[in-house]
């Protein structure tokens, strides 16, 4: 699976463990237990990692200016806001998006399987988060210690999903695009 691209593989996955849980009596509870504590170690694992990124960005704490000029959100007629932030800062709150992301995971899982009753989707959600988690690209740099050129520059594209041709474009770091945002006087703000 090494040449396709994580969309695929995500869709892979979900079919075959949707196969594999038709098999599984979940109506047993030591079986069902068993699903649970998949679940519990996969996220705990999750939040491993991304503690463990998080210390890496604090431990590195890279001051290198990074500017790109945000895209205007959908259906907006402004232009694209210029940001001036850290590599640091920029990374923080990516770590800090993934945990919320994360957290919404889990929320929405233990809505569907405690007050709906839904066993099947324990199965799935301990793997493709988990997946997702190990490809994103904090955890290429930080963990694996991949270098931050090519895919893996910041700031970083998005990944297209289902959504993502609804969305107003990735943000533009070129020297172009950021000169243009400077002239225009749009943003220019420092997050720190």
């Amino acid at each position: 699976m090494a040449g396709l691209s994580p969309q695929v593989t995500n869709i892979i996955i979900i079919l075959g463990m949707m196969q594999v849980s038709k098999r599984i009596p979940f109506e047993d509870p030591d079986v069902l237990n068993m699903v649970r504590a998949l679940y519990v170690v996969s996220n705990l694992l999750i939040a491993g990692i991304y503690i463990y990124v998080q210390l890496q960005i604090n431990k590195k704490k890279d001051l290198t200016t990074l500017k790109y000029v945000e895209p205007a959100p959908m259906g907006s007629s402004e232009e694209g806001k210029l940001v001036t932030t850290t590599v640091h800062a920029y990374d923080s709150q990516q770590i800090k998006n993934s945990f919320r992301s994360q957290l919404m995971g889990v929320a929405m899982m233990g809505f569907m399987h405690l007050y709906m009753k839904y066993t099947n989707p324990l199965l799935i959600q301990s793997i493709i988060p988990f997946k997702g988690a190990l490809e994103s690209n904090l955890v290429k740099i930080h963990l694996f210690g991949q270098p931050a050129s090519g895919d893996l520059k910041r700031p970083f594209k998005q990944s297209a999903g289902l959504m993502g041709g609804l969305q107003s474009g990735p943000a533009q770091s070129d020297k172009k695009a950021v000169e243009a945002a400077e002239r225009a006087g749009r943003g220019g703000v420092k997050d720190e």
